[in-house]
């Protein structure tokens, strides 16, 4: 809904937003998730870029000091819920909160919702929350991306120790296999850190996180919810990794112009076909009304049976972020092409 706004300027959307985001509020202190980065990137810290009041960067801040919490000093990373054991490679989207909350914090000092009376004990300071952020992205490069740029869903590891056990998985076909959803985190999520931090060895990571990703692709440009899927039954789309890969590939475009224009333009391009495919009307729900989604043929977790070939809220919404994302580099190619 904020995406909306940002691009209608309508007040109906801005209305809207501000409505479901504050309802998210008290999750700022839920210590039983790993997902409060999700929660608070996508919503207060767009509220603050559309309004500039910085009580939204303040509970950005405190949602970024509760995920903190989760760091296991043993393994050096940030557990996902399953428990201390557990690492997840989604968690490279929601590590980048402590990245924007320490960020705020040297800016601003402590954050007056760090002050409430239900305010994490001792929160920590903004060198800390950054500490915590880069050890768990070194530690998911180093266990959950593969040399050829495929990706674990879960590593385990002891918590005596802090010793890594081995590969798991939750979602994916086998714990060797490649969730395609979870490499489309990967890809994204290193390239967001490598924005934030400006270290090479995130945009290395990402890089090569996307390019398997594109050389796995099927001919059609959505993947299946696993790359190790043999032929069968089982074979279903997943749009979901699809529109995050999309938006994905867009800012690391945006972010390797510099480094390699060849590079630049494969992943811009890719994100366009991506986009293309996922427009069409195998994928986009155009004539239904009485479908509560945007995009067909998602798969949240097939093991489980829950949200298979169905609408997921996830993917609607990195989708609308990558057509957002494909209006923008449009609107800057015709600027170009003026001059």
């Amino acid at each position: 809904m904020w995406l909306f706004f940002q691009r209608t300027r309508d007040v109906f959307w801005r209305d809207t937003a501000l409505e479901y985001s504050r309802r998210l509020e008290p999750r700022k202190h839920d210590r039983s998730v790993h997902d409060l980065g999700f929660i608070f990137l996508n919503t207060y810290r767009h509220w603050y870029d559309q309004t500039g009041d910085p009580r939204c960067m303040d509970v950005v801040a405190e949602a970024a000091s509760t995920l903190a919490g989760r760091f296991q000093e043993k393994g050096q990373y940030l557990s996902s819920f399953l428990g201390p054991e557990s690492l997840f490679v989604d968690i490279m989207m929601n590590v980048p909160l402590l990245f924007v909350g320490a960020d705020w914090l040297e800016r601003n000092g402590v954050a007056r919702s760090l002050s409430s009376e239900r305010a994490v004990e001792s929160p920590p300071s903004a060198a800390e929350l950054r500490r915590k952020a880069r050890a768990h992205c070194l530690t998911s490069q180093r266990f959950l991306v593969r040399p050829d740029g495929s990706t674990a869903h879960e590593a385990i590891f002891d918590t005596n120790t802090g010793d890594f056990v081995r590969e798991s998985t939750q979602q994916g076909l086998r714990p060797d296999s490649c969730w395609s959803r979870g490499l489309a985190w990967a890809l994204y999520g290193f390239g967001t850190v490598y924005g934030l931090t400006g270290e090479q060895v995130f945009l290395e990571t990402a890089c090569r996180c996307a390019d398997h990703f594109l050389t796995h692709l099927p001919p059609g440009r959505i993947p299946y919810w696993d790359f190790r899927l043999p032929e069968g039954p089982d074979r279903l789309w997943d749009s979901s990794a699809a529109a995050i890969a999309a938006s994905g590939l867009f800012q690391l475009a945006d972010l390797c112009t510099s480094r390699s224009a060849t590079s630049a333009q494969r992943y811009q391009q890719a994100a366009f076909e991506i986009l293309d495919a996922l427009c069409s009307e195998q994928f986009l729900v155009s004539t239904n009304s009485r479908w509560e989604g945007i995009l067909l043929h998602a798969v949240y977790h097939y093991h489980k049976r829950l949200g298979v070939d169905e609408s997921v809220m996830w993917g609607d919404h990195f989708f609308v972020e990558a057509l957002v994302k494909a209006m923008a580099h449009d609107a800057m190619l015709d600027r170009t092409d003026a001059q």
